[in-house]
């Protein structure tokens, strides 16, 4: 049966001509072990919301997937996605992507990634095995991963979180084949991963990964363990049986056609290419169907179960009835009392209105709880053992942090969101990337915005983050001017199903600028906040905390008889996607200055050839907020003069 693995394999890659053959080979007798004896899921319904969840980190190896989702029976991955691997249009992508198949649990490639996603996935579990009992909810979580995978600095964070939460449910399966493309591992490693597992609190095994008995015995002990587990899999990569040698072309580079023959040879494989026996395709059918009955069982025990209604609406990720009845409440307190706070401290606010209203909202921040402001008072946090609260202490983990919330997505059941400074997005931005490209709702809440954080300095004073982070294709990026703007932001964060959301938040206090409890004019990302009292001479267009700069300089001018407008631009990503009549009549013909303390990258978008941009053309500096926007020159002054000079230029 592994050797079907090892074919299927090495014809995928002759025929796409590229591809990575070894760790499939290699891992073939491993993998045979976990998806025919323990793995719990069933091909027929690949998406049953109580299978274990597979996660192969090296994505690398991503036809050892493959092979295993065609073998087992599944649909959607035929022979002719095996030929066409890593061709345009296949589902067999380089490495496996999520959304292109079912049975594909999350996108790897980035080496590290997965193991980290799979901690989400495994913490995932336990809350909602304590929200709706072991009899809804009692699945494991298996990651196979490389020497890479666990050299990445990513990997100790999630170790480090998985081990300290003693997730007992999660094995790693580690291709312990001691080879990296540059050559043997000892050139660039040489740590004791199984001490430095053991340490941070996980169960250890070290075994032959060419013996199933033994790859079996250590599966079993995992499953009974107390802990997170990691067995090493000594294996030879390009394993081929039974000469107990690995195959040239083994460490990245496809195999040639007279290597991939010579393979096959080694194997004592005589089958055409992509050609596996009826006795073998049998073996895996069987395979494929193992769980069959355990899921007919769990769907009786779902029909039955009290919870079943609100059971099935959050796996299948839709907000509950009423859930937006608190923070409507919270928008009319916003127009009556016009509160003068920090955006970090509206959405707090916002957040005591939807945590109670939203039970699958899991919370948490990267040990910035107070400055974050994302935890809501009586909401527990998740212990070791103890996995009923709904906020997580991820600790200065935030590489660990972002990847685990996409594993909690990506599993289903929990709207993940948590905190950290916006700076520090420079540290989860892969993860990131990763939520965006597999449309998963999880959403970041990134204080400390910007210059106007004060004394922490230019370390601390992300200038250039906001437009890192707006040039990543599906990420809506919010930076609200108020307290209104931060609850409608918070609204517009959590119905978005298809991506992540970031929340960036000031540190200093903003003034109630919209007073409307209506329509949600952060919707359509950018609105015309105060028009101007006759024909517009000039637009202030402004985010965030630098709206109130732009409502001000429109009073200078208005006073002198030029009339001005302000558009307040709170996601970039909503407005662009408006229609081009609602984007020209909103930003006007009239001159624009943009206002923002960042860098201008990305404002000629929205102010023109002939647009005028206040913000930073450098790193900040370390004085109190007021002191600095004044030394920087991001003032009201600074934009009315700014629009002053180009009403006479273009008079």
């Amino acid at each position: 049966m592994a050797d079907a693995i090892r074919a299927l394999a090495i014809d995928a890659v002759e025929a796409a001509k590229s591809g990575h053959p070894g760790m499939p080979m290699g891992m073939a007798d491993v993998a045979t072990v976990l998806w025919t004896r323990f793995l719990k899921f069933d091909a027929a319904d690949p998406r049953w919301p109580d299978r274990d969840r597979f996660v192969l980190s090296a994505g690398h190896g991503s036809m050892l997937l493959y092979a295993l989702i065609h073998l087992t029976g599944h649909a959607g991955m035929g022979i002719e996605d095996l030929k066409q691997f890593r061709q345009l249009h296949s589902v067999a992508a380089g490495h496996p992507e999520y959304g292109e198949h079912p049975a594909i649990e999350t996108t790897t490639g980035p080496l590290g990634q997965g193991l980290a996603t799979a901690v989400g996935m495994a913490l995932a579990e336990r809350h909602l095995a304590a929200r709706f009992g072991r009899s809804l909810v009692d699945h494991r979580t298996w990651v196979i991963a490389s020497d890479g995978d666990l050299m990445e600095g990513i990997s100790h964070e999630a170790a480090s979180l998985a081990g300290h939460m003693k997730l007992s449910k999660l094995t790693v399966l580690w291709d312990d084949n001691g080879i990296s493309i540059d050559g043997d591992l000892s050139i660039s490693s040489s740590e004791d991963q199984l001490k430095r597992f053991a340490a941070y609190g996980w169960a250890v095994k070290r075994v032959d990964g060419h013996d199933p008995d033994a790859v079996a015995a250590a599966c079993a002990q995992a499953v009974r363990a107390s802990k997170p587990t990691l067995i090493a899999c000594r294996t030879i990569i390009g394993f081929s049986a039974p000469t107990k040698a690995g195959t040239a072309g083994s460490h990245g580079s496809p195999l040639g056609g007279a290597e991939a023959a010579a393979a096959k040879a080694a194997l004592g494989w005589t089958h055409a290419p992509f050609e596996v026996p009826e006795d073998l395709r049998a073996l895996w059918a069987t395979a494929g169907a193992r769980s069959s009955g355990p899921r007919r069982s769990w769907l009786k025990r779902l029909a039955k179960h009290p919870q079943k209604g609100e059971f099935d609406r959050a796996i299948q990720g839709r907000l509950p009835d009423g859930w937006t009845d608190s923070l409507n409440a919270l928008r009319a307190s916003i127009a009556e009392n016009k509160p003068n706070q920090g955006s970090r401290i509206s959405s707090q606010k916002a957040l005591e209105a939807l945590v109670p209203a939203v039970p699958e909202m899991i919370g948490g921040s990267a040990d910035l709880t107070g400055s974050n402001n994302t935890n809501v008072k009586g909401i527990p946090a998740m212990k070791p053992g103890d996995y009923a609260g709904r906020f997580v202490h991820w600790g200065i983990r935030e590489h660990g942090m972002a990847a685990a919330m996409n594993g909690m997505a990506l599993h289903g059941g929990i709207i993940p969101y948590s905190g950290t400074f916006l700076i520090f997005a420079d540290y989860l931005r892969p993860a990131l990337r990763l939520a965006a490209l597999m449309q998963q709702r999880v959403i970041h809440v990134l204080t400390h915005d910007s210059i106007g954080l004060g004394e922490d300095g230019p370390t601390h004073q992300p200038v250039e983050t906001l437009a890192s982070l707006r040039c990543i294709p599906n990420v809506s990026v919010f930076r609200p001017a108020d307290a209104m703007e931060t609850a409608e932001c918070w609204d517009l964060a959590l119905r978005r199903n298809d991506g992540p959301s970031v929340l960036a938040l000031s540190r200093q206090n903003l003034p109630t600028l919209s007073t409307e409890t209506g329509e949600n004019r952060c919707a359509r990302g950018g609105y015309v906040l105060a028009e101007a009292s006759g024909p517009r001479r000039a637009t202030f267009i402004a985010t965030g905390s630098e709206v109130q700069l732009a409502m001000a300089a429109r009073d200078m001018l208005e006073a002198e008889g030029l009339p001005a407008a302000v558009v307040s631009l709170p996601c970039w990503e909503l407005f662009a996607a408006q229609d081009p009549a609602y984007r020209e009549a909103t930003l006007g013909s009239a001159p624009r200055i943009g206002i923002e303390a960042a860098v201008s990258f990305g404002w000629d978008r929205w102010l023109g050839p002939e647009g005028a941009f206040i913000g930073m053309t450098g790193f900040g500096a370390s004085a109190p907020a007021e002191q600095l926007y004044r030394h920087f020159g991001i003032t009201a002054e600074a934009a009315a003069q700014a629009a002053r000079k180009r009403i006479t230029t273009n008079a």
